[in-house]
């Protein structure tokens, strides 16, 4: 199921190019952060699929798996390529090193025999023997000229190629055949860690052998496919993908006869499993709570059901809707009768919706992605990175996981790491380097910048009523006052890093953090705030679109009716300024941009806490909500936000996918920012050749120490704070098994299908 704030594609299938200038954080403290002795992490949740041996599993079935659309193209490496792209071409096409549940490329037996780096000098040479058995489904076998024509596909050389990336393929300088031609050499001009991620999926040379082909031709069909299912046909009218068996596969058959991927927008899927129409489905949490509730529902035996139409309905008004429909009263009896009619047809309505989710279960995991809050670096006070590491340590991670996971019964352990997930071999906690949530150091990173309270105060300078003594009382009152309010939020903490010197103020800063002891949590303030109303609302103001935006002023703010001062007494600042933090008379406020369907109800739960948070210590919060289509393309690419939520996805490759997410955002020639993927646009040089060293780097526990030290710059740099790993929900018919939430593992599609007894055609019309 798509997901509003969720980047179309995959990493490495975008490389628009970005950028930032915050430049180079220098933390000589976490030089240390190289290898570990820690053990691997396990993984958050294990895949939930109902495992089952294939003798349990019957041939013969078709299953139906909703999709969000038919995609607009079969060719993964094609810019417009989605999900529905990948999990179609999962099915159809060779993986030659997919990956298993914890997230690790694994080699596939039924594409090769080996794959081995054989040479490291003079140049890095990888050796590929391919299973003798594999075969297209045209009967040629699957062979070096495959490998030959996509690598001149994807390496970059030739624009006539419209691909949307080249990782990894840029670097191999020539590809041989081996022996024979079930032996492919790929020899690299500057060695490349994640080889691996190559050639997955492998499409035939008359699909990558020329320009024409692979623009157009792979589009809306595959006529040559090698894996347990080939392509029957798509059918964007009726919204079908349908796929068959594949009579050429060597390996195991597939247990099911076809498999069917159905359209079905996500708010149409509670209405699509209702109706039996799909089989298997991800669903959001509502669906997963109304498939919950519907494995309770009892209804009939002479008492009201468990809920829905009727289950309000007391004995004594059951018993008084008896007598009124019976009694001498025609027409009270004729209304009466009605009334039970409607709800007799509404409970029996209801009641076989019930029944038909009663034959659905919700599979759960966590989805190998995180969500985050990204802040805009490029301008403005979160250019800052003393301001962004204020706000991420003013943010209580846990509760934001909390919000969002616990209700699901899912573990809510928020990420340590921007590039792995637990359980991958990459994966460390790095939060450390930023620091644990403190208000205290908050507000002390905040003075250090000049944002204390009082700061949006402007002060009067000069009046040119009363006695030069009332103004210098006056002036003497106001000094004091804004000073005692300075010191009572800010603390020794913030007299210590006001006192630093400005241009020195981040590494000292970030120093400190390392070498001092955490501080205690901040409490939390309580605040009850209104219902935010769509559109623009300012945290602080009493009715969204009174008084300028950003002041944060309300009525309660301006004083008692008839209240004066003596004259030449500067006019007090209304109380919501006083508490705001500022600079130079000016508050800071920040530009939240969220999206507003139905669909994406759990960031706006998320950006509302992170709302209530950043409140409790003065910083005032515009909160613009947008359409879900325009969300990410026109607010996130275009850096048309200051803070957002979004979410990317985990990789096995994280030397090549993190990078142009993280990578230093450089100046193009027309003065604007090249940012590939990087949409906080925060980087640095120092990040950036860490990630070139890893991806060089052929030592696995070499590279992934170097992965792991850039993960630390990032968080210091404080451009993007993960908050959780995102919930995966998933419908699935009782009676099928090894299907489900994957988490990281790719699907084995010839091991899917019913336990029970099931007769070719879809399962789904249940009412039938």
């Amino acid at each position: 199921m798509a997901h509003v704030g969720v980047p179309r594609g995959t990493a490495r299938k975008r490389r628009s190019v970005a950028l930032l200038a915050t430049g180079v954080l220098t933390l000589p403290v976490l030089a240390g952060c190289t290898s570990d002795s820690e053990g691997p992490t396990p993984v958050a949740v294990p895949q939930d699929i109902a495992p089952a041996s294939r003798d349990r599993v019957a041939d013969g079935s078709t299953l139906t798996w909703a999709i969000d659309a038919v995609p607009a193209t079969l060719n993964a490496y094609q810019a417009d390529a989605d999900s529905a792209t990948t999990r179609i071409t999962g099915a159809l096409l060779p993986s030659l090193f997919p990956l298993d549940a914890r997230g690790e490329p694994k080699l596939n037996p039924d594409y090769l025999e080996s794959a081995k780096v054989i040479e490291q000098e003079p140049k890095q040479v990888v050796l590929y023997k391919l299973n003798q058995q594999a075969v297209w489904s045209d009967g040629r076998e699957i062979g070096a000229p495959d490998f030959v024509a996509q690598w001149r596909a994807l390496s970059g050389k030739d624009s006539a190629f419209w691909t949307a990336r080249n990782a990894g393929y840029e670097r191999i300088e020539k590809i041989e055949r081996g022996k024979d031609d079930l032996q492919v050499r790929v020899t690299f001009s500057k060695p490349y860690a994640d080889w691996r991620s190559l050639f997955s999926p492998l499409y035939p040379k008359e699909v990558t052998g020329s320009p024409g082909t692979f623009n157009d031709g792979a589009r809306a069909t595959l006529k040559n496919t090698a894996g347990p299912f080939r392509l029957r046909s798509v059918n964007k009218d009726k919204g079908t993908v349908v796929l068959d068996r594949n009579p050429r596969w060597w390996g195991n058959e597939a247990k099911l006869e076809s498999l069917v991927f159905r359209a079905v927008e996500p708010k149409d899927r509670t209405d699509a499993l209702t109706a039996g129409t799909v089989d298997v489905a991800d669903i959001d949490a509502t669906t997963a709570n109304g498939i919950a509730l519907a494995a309770r529902y009892r209804g009939g035996n002479g008492g009201p059901p468990a809920h829905g139409p009727g289950a309000d309905i007391t004995p004594a008004a059951a018993l008084r809707s008896w007598a009124l429909a019976h009694g001498s009263d025609e027409e009270a009896a004729e209304a009466a009768q009605l009334a039970r009619e409607k709800n007799r047809e509404a409970v029996a309505v209801y009641a076989a919706e019930q029944k038909s989710l009663q034959g659905f279960v919700v599979r759960k995991s966590l989805e190998p992605a995180y969500t985050q809050l990204a802040m805009n670096g490029e301008s403005g006070a979160l250019s800052d990175d003393r301001v962004r590491r204020a706000i991420a340590r003013t943010l209580d991670r846990q509760e934001l996981a909390d919000a969002v996971l616990k209700p699901l019964g899912l573990p809510a352990k928020p990420p340590g790491s921007h590039l792995a997930l637990a359980g991958q071999p990459a994966y460390k906690d790095g939060s450390g380097a930023l620091g644990d949530q403190d208000t205290k150091e908050a507000q002390a990173l905040l003075a250090d910048a000049g944002w204390t309270v009082g700061g949006a105060v402007r002060r009067t300078e000069d009046t040119k009523a009363g006695s030069e003594a009332e103004k210098k009382a006056s002036g003497e009152a106001t000094d004091k006052a804004s000073a005692k309010a300075t010191d009572k939020a800010s603390g020794k903490a913030t007299d210590k890093a006001s006192a630093k010197a400005t241009d020195k103020a981040s590494e000292k800063a970030a120093e400190k953090e390392e070498k001092e002891e955490k501080g205690e949590k901040g409490e939390k303030e309580e605040d009850d705030k209104a219902s935010r109303e769509e559109g623009t609302y300012i945290v602080g103001d009493d009715k969204p679109g009174d008084g300028p935006a950003g002041t944060g002023v309300t009525a309660q703010d301006k004083g008692p009716a008839g209240a004066y001062a003596p004259a030449g007494t500067p006019a007090p600042a209304p109380a919501s300024v006083k508490a705001r933090i500022g600079k130079g008379g000016k508050p800071l406020t920040l530009r939240f941009v969220l999206p507003s369907g139905p669909g994406s109800q759990p960031l706006r739960t998320v950006g509302q806490k992170i709302v209530e948070m950043l409140d409790a210590i003065g910083i005032s919060t515009q909160i613009t909500k947008v359409d879900d289509e325009s969300y990410f393309k026109d607010h996130i690419a275009s850096g048309d936000y200051d803070m957002a939520l979004y979410s990317w996805p985990a990789t096995a490759y994280p030397a090549t996918d993190g990078r142009p997410i993280f990578s230093k955002p450089e100046p193009a020639t027309d003065g604007s920012l090249l940012v590939e993927q990087n949409y906080t646009r925060v980087g640095s040089d120092h990040i950036d050749q860490l990630f070139d060293r890893a991806v060089s780097e052929l030592d696995a526990n070499a590279s992934r120490d170097l992965l792991k030290q850039a993960d630390a710059r990032i968080w210091a740099a404080a451009g993007s704070i993960p908050l959780y790993q995102r919930p995966q929900l998933v419908a699935v018919d009782k009676k099928l098994a090894n299907i489900g939430a994957f988490g990281f593992a790719a699907p084995r599609y010839e091991d899917i299908g019913f336990t029970g007894r099931q007769a070719a055609g879809s399962p789904a019309n249940r009412k039938k």
